[in-house]
């Protein structure tokens, strides 16, 4: 069975929705990728659905929207995405913090390297489960 990974920051409308996209796009066969957050938005970040869809031809609003960490299977890696709060605690067998400026409000040059950073970061996360060195 895969491991779930749950994407954890703050309003779940950004930088977690994007690493839940981008780890079912790269890592689907690795983990099943979650996202939430203590509060939650009416939508998805619009630029984050716009420039997802650009690069990756993903359409986040498709299979994804803003949800509360109490809606969350039991999850077995937690990565927040650096809120710069107290992350909600959700028991997990392993963590991360990666420590992502939020691109809200700013260029779109700004959103595309947290993009980068966010699948970077999955396939690297992909790379150690396959390894098994978290467990």
């Amino acid at each position: 069975m895969k491991p779930k990974v749950a994407f954890i920051c703050v309003h779940n409308s950004c930088r977690s929705q994007i690493a839940e996209a981008l780890g079912k796009h790269f890592a689907w066969d690795v983990f099943e990728s979650y996202s939430a957050g203590t509060e939650t938005k009416t939508q998805i970040n619009q630029d984050a659905v716009r420039l997802i869809k650009k690069i990756y031809n993903i359409d986040m609003e498709e299979t994804q929207h803003s949800k509360l960490i109490t809606v969350l299977p039991e999850i077995d890696i937690k990565i927040t995405m650096g809120c710069n709060v107290i992350c909600p605690f959700i028991d997990s067998k392993y963590e991360e913090d990666w420590g992502l400026d939020d691109p809200t409000g700013k260029s779109d040059e700004e959103f595309e390297s947290v993009i980068a950073e966010i699948e970077k970061k999955v396939k690297e996360l992909a790379m150690k489960v396959k390894s098994e060195s978290l467990f």
